[in-house]
């Protein structure tokens, strides 16, 4: 089968593809053919398994982005021309007790390592001449300020900004550089909100969906993305948040 949202014959990289929302985005990228890297710093057998059993190609990658220069060898010669960005963390504390090694911690991940991966799939695509795609999983914190997570809110603000000079540097090159931005999705990093039931209902009440979001909801958004459906697309930071910014 062929279309304008098929990957097939494409091979893609998805950092922290063990759960959640990067083993969505991954699931959903092998659906349309696409070989995918599953990459973490923890194993991601159980995507690759899940990809695997449902007839798509994966395998599996140790990658531990608090190095952020941890992928800078690892799409040399290997035939990537999609890669997604997911990997990231967070630190929780009042603005005026926030340490400076939560700070470090979450920008090294969220945004250096984010952006020297980017750099390091970029050299080789442009090498070939080939063209590509780029998805960085951005935030909601990328529009709003949110309340004691400092370093998170700096991190997906700058997301968005190293999508956006990517962009204007790759386009040219046949790069598309994208940015997704969830909103409340169901995952093990929203369980604690989800099982308090006040917060869950203050959340719910802005969602004019009137739904948490799936992991699913994202990746059918990053394969979209990574399509030739998706060509004209560029330089975009997309919320999937069932409406909560529009509230």
């Amino acid at each position: 089968m062929s279309g304008p949202f098929r990957l097939d014959g494409r091979r893609a990289l998805v950092t922290g593809a063990n759960t959640g929302i990067g083993r969505a985005i991954a699931v959903s990228l092998a659906a349309q053919g696409a070989r995918v890297t599953c990459a973490g710093r923890r194993s991601t057998a159980q995507t690759v398994d899940a990809i695997r059993a449902r007839g798509g190609e994966a395998e599996e990658l140790l990658l531990d982005l608090s190095d952020p220069m941890a992928a800078r060898d690892v799409f040399a010669d290997a035939g990537y021309t999609i890669l997604v960005n997911n990997a990231g963390i967070i630190r929780r504390a009042d603005s005026v007790d926030f340490t400076e090694a939560d700070w470090d911690e979450v920008m090294d991940v969220n945004m250096k390592a984010l952006f020297f991966t980017c750099q390091a799939f970029g050299r080789e695509v442009i090498a070939r001449g080939q063209g590509g795609s780029v998805v960085n999983i951005a935030s909601l914190l990328s529009f709003q300020g949110g309340i004691r997570v400092p370093s998170y809110t700096a991190s997906k603000h700058g997301v968005a900004g190293i999508t956006r000079i990517l962009c204007n540097e790759w386009a040219a090159h046949g790069i598309n550089v994208n940015a997704i931005a969830p909103g409340y999705i169901a995952t093990n990093n929203t369980e604690a909100l989800r099982d308090d039931p006040d917060r869950s209902r203050a959340i719910l009440d802005r969602i004019p969906a009137g739904r948490w979001g799936n992991p699913e909801d994202i990746g059918g958004t990053a394969a979209f993305l990574c399509s030739a459906a998706a060509a004209y697309v560029n330089g975009a930071v997309i919320n999937v948040d069932g409406g909560w910014l529009a509230r």
